[in-house]
This record gives structure tokens, sequence and C-alpha cells, in this order.
């Protein structure tokens, strides 16, 4: 079957689910991270070895209750994703019951400097990826999934007017790099692993994590503003409020592991509002400093 058509199929299944009433969304989503957590699945044994590295001062009960939290947002979080993906933009956008920061963007996009939107793994990104495009294009950079029906899924589902996605490869950067020249925004999620070679090493909740110098390298050579946002749950029920914030300067600073080092002090006090909005899910320290010793920890 092509590509072309599983994805159509896959965009039907989730617009099925997203069609349910929000508190059937959550409670179909306890329910998964409860499976999780009695199955031990891959979800719940990456948080929790997660909470183990980033929080080893946490009491066993606290680590568990956190863990269990965690869980839940995630499944919560996935779930109402497809909703997101699938449901018009103006209606999801009614879920923003806070607007934090608004006027930083625009501010920043009519400098015609161009704008780099550093998006944690907290809260719902995707969310946040509908508003940006209501303030104009915005190209944003994305891991394409080794599936090429799952590439041809998600190239639909963020299909929203004025977002382009760029896929995470070599010819990324220029294409950024002429966005951002041309005064435009970029969105990137600066928070995941990348290869081997392509990043530098900085502490990441006191564990050394490969960290991406793409946001950095940007910033210096193009000039543009860095600024942070996120979609933050502040309610049980589909509320949320955006935030955008100012990056510090020191993200664009020429010195890579000064830059990688602000940038990751930036994720972790965003992760700290409430670690159960973060992707604790993600290998995030799979790679370990060359000669280290250090093998993978998720083994």
């Amino acid at each position: 079957m092509k590509p072309q058509t599983l994805a159509a199929l896959g965009y039907r299944a989730a617009a099925l689910v997203g069609r349910l009433p929000w508190p059937w969304l959550r409670r179909l989503g306890d329910a998964l991270a409860w499976v999780w957590r009695k199955a031990d699945a891959r979800e719940s044994r990456v948080a929790r070895r997660n909470l183990e590295l980033a929080y080893p001062d946490l009491l066993p009960s606290q680590r568990r209750e956190l863990h269990q939290a965690i869980l839940r947002t995630t499944a919560r979080q996935a779930l109402e994703t497809l909703r997101f993906w699938t449901r018009p933009v103006a209606e999801n956008l009614a879920c923003l019951r806070e607007l934090h920061g608004e006027a930083l963007y625009d501010q920043a996009l009519a400098s015609g400097k161009g704008v780099i939107v550093a998006a944690p793994h907290f809260g719902n990104w995707e969310l946040l990826n509908q508003w940006l495009s209501t303030r104009g294009p915005i190209a944003i950079v994305y891991r394409p999934p080794a599936s090429p029906a799952g590439d041809a899924f998600l190239l639909r589902v963020r299909g929203a007017d004025n977002i382009r996605q760029v896929r995470a490869e070599g010819p990324a950067v220029r294409q950024l790099w002429k966005v951002l020249k041309d005064g435009g925004a970029v969105g990137i999620l600066p928070d995941q692993q990348p290869k081997a070679g392509d990043g530098e090493f900085a502490p990441f909740f006191g564990v050394q994590a490969l960290t991406m110098t793409l946001v950095s390298r940007l910033a210096e050579r193009t000039g543009a503003t860095v600024l942070f946002a996120w979609c933050e749950r502040i309610g049980p029920g589909p509320d949320f409020a955006l935030h955008v914030q100012p990056a510090p300067a020191a993200i664009a600073d020429p010195d890579a592991r000064v830059a990688v080092a602000a940038l990751n002090d930036a994720v972790e006090r965003i992760a700290s509002r409430d670690p159960a909005q973060y992707q604790w899910t993600y290998k995030r320290y799979t790679l370990r400093p060359p000669g280290s010793g250090e093998g993978t920890p998720y083994r």
C-alpha cells in the first residue's frame, strides 16, 4: 500500500479519536498510562531512568509519584495532539486561555531580522505550531520518521496554512539560513539529541547531554532574535497558557560550549515549571562524552 494511502487511513483514525469529548480523551489517556506502567512499556522504563538521572535526590516515593504523573501527562498529550491535528485551527486556539509575551513575537517578526523560536518538548508544542502559523509563515524543523507512511502522515497533519516543514537533514541549515536572512521565522525543538559529531556536550539537569548547536549557529550568523515559546497546561480541561520569552544572549555566543550551556539552562528552567509536562519518555542521554567510558544509561 502506498505511503500516502496509509497516511490517509492514519488521518481518518486520528480524526475519529479527535472527535471524542475532552473528558473521554483524558480518561482514555489515563488508561493508556496505566497500561504503560503495568506492562513496564518503553515509555515507562525511559521515564523512570531519566528521573533517576535528573532527580537523584528525590525520595523513592516522590520519584514514583512524578513517574506516574509523567505517564499520565504524556498519554493525554498524545491523544489531545490527535485532536489538534484533525480539528480546525481556530477551534484549537480557543483552548489558549492565557497569552503571555505574544507581543514579543510580533515585534521580533516585524523587525525584519528574522526570528528563531526555540520550543522545548514541554506542554503541547503542536498547539504552539498552530498559534505561530496564525502570525505568519514559519519554517519548522522536524526529524522525519523512518517509515515513509509516517512521514507522509506528519506532512499532512502539520500542513496548516503558513507552516513549511523542513527535514532535519543536510540541506536544512541552508534553507533555514535563507528564511532568517529574508526576515522570516523558523521553529526548532532545541532539546532533541543530535547525531554524534553534530553538537556539544553540556549539563542538562546535572547530566552531560549532547546538545544541538543549530540554534546558536543560526543566531550568531544571521543576527536573528531567539525566543523561547511553549503552550503549558493550566487546568484539568483543554486549558493552556501560551508563553513567549526572550532567550539569554549567551545562546548566540561564538563559543559553542557557552552557547549550548545557555540553551540547556533555559530549557531546564522551562521544564522545571512542571516536570510532569516535560517529555521524559525521550532518551535524552543516549550518547555519552568521548573518553568518559560511560555506556548508554538506558540498557
